[in-house]
């Protein structure tokens, strides 16, 4: 299937005008990106959804695709058509569709609050990682469609592709992507213990089991239970999808 990037932008996200007197004021947001950029493993890009093109992205994506910096700024969403498969090409199209449905839903007043994420496969020549993507509007346009977006980009700690989900910041409730029932399903949050989150939360710490366990004056077995039952609850399989699964879902 011939995709193009304006694939990407969409009549439910049209934004119709923003002034030079508006853009004049996006440098500090610029700098601000830049500034979290140096300071954070992870890729980080700014999506202008006015000239359909990307305002800011850090070195560390385009070397992700095999590209030189300015590289990347030249070709903008061109990367996800050049950079993408195209079954996961396909299902990014969808959900960027879906996610603008839902979003147009909220009230605009909750807009900002509003976060969506999802993993799919990055190519470089024939190499090919699975990224998790998340993506936050920054500024609205003054009907409420975003203007700006901020994108970070990391490894995914799953296997495959798909995890779509949408949540409003400090909520643990949020609504997922069926990508076989092609519609959002809301789903409520799984609520932790606040032992379970001492251990996610020395886990992600870099403590052993021996260590966790002395730590919270608890035995190693009764950790071990504690981690298999957070396992069962996530739906994982270790600790790393564990602490992913987590911090993704607004749990710790």
């Amino acid at each position: 299937m011939s995709n193009d990037k304006n694939d990407f932008f969409l009549h439910s996200n049209v934004v119709n005008h923003i002034s030079k007197e508006d853009y004049d004021k996006i440098e500090l947001l610029v700098n601000a990106a830049k500034a979290f950029a140096r300071s954070t493993y992870q890729c980080v890009y700014i999506i202008d959804y006015f000239h359909q093109d990307f305002i800011y992205a850090s070195d560390n994506l385009a070397y992700l695709c095999g590209l030189e910096p300015e590289q990347l700024m030249d070709t903008g969403y061109q990367m996800y058509i050049d950079h993408v498969p195209d079954a996961d090409l396909q299902m990014l199209l969808e959900v960027n569709k879906k996610g603008f449905d839902l979003f147009n839903e909220l009230p605009v007043s909750d807009r900002l609050d509003y976060t969506i994420s999802y993993d799919f496969h990055l190519t470089n020549g024939k190499h090919s990682r699975l990224i998790h993507h998340h993506l936050t509007p920054i500024l609205l346009s003054d009907d409420g469609r975003i203007w700006l977006a901020l994108c970070t980009v990391s490894l995914a700690a799953t296997d495959e592709p798909g995890h779509i989900i949408i949540q409003k910041n400090g909520e643990r409730d949020y609504y997922e992507y069926s990508t076989s029932r092609h519609k959002w399903e809301k789903k409520e949050g799984i609520t932790l213990s606040e032992t379970e989150r001492d251990v996610l939360r020395l886990s992600a710490q870099g403590y052993t089991m021996n260590d966790i366990a002395d730590r919270l004056c608890k035995s190693v077995d009764t950790i071990k239970a504690c981690k298999r039952n957070l396992f069962a609850k996530m739906g994982v399989r270790n600790i790393a999808e564990t602490l992913f699964h987590a911090t993704n879902y607004q749990m710790i």
